[in-house]
């Protein structure tokens, strides 16, 4: 298990739901296919919609930017 997976693993447990945008966006920038960035970023928008985080539009325009959001 890589230091990040036990990180995410972490934050899941401590419902720590900034770290886990933050970390997701971190998996989402070292994923290695277009498939695991997008889901990485998924996760990453839901967790940010949850709280409202401020990244949750920059997140939403990536899903888009990679065809897997819609504009509305």
């Amino acid at each position: 298990m890589s230091d990040l997976d036990a990180q995410l693993l972490a934050a899941h447990e401590a419902h720590d739901v900034p770290a886990l945008v933050a970390l997701y966006r971190q998996a989402a920038a070292a994923a290695d296919s277009d498939d695991a960035r997008g889901f990485y970023l998924t996760h990453a928008h839901v967790f940010a919609l949850e709280i409202n985080h401020p990244d949750a539009t920059s997140l939403r325009d990536a899903l888009i930017e990679m065809g897997r959001e819609t504009e509305l």
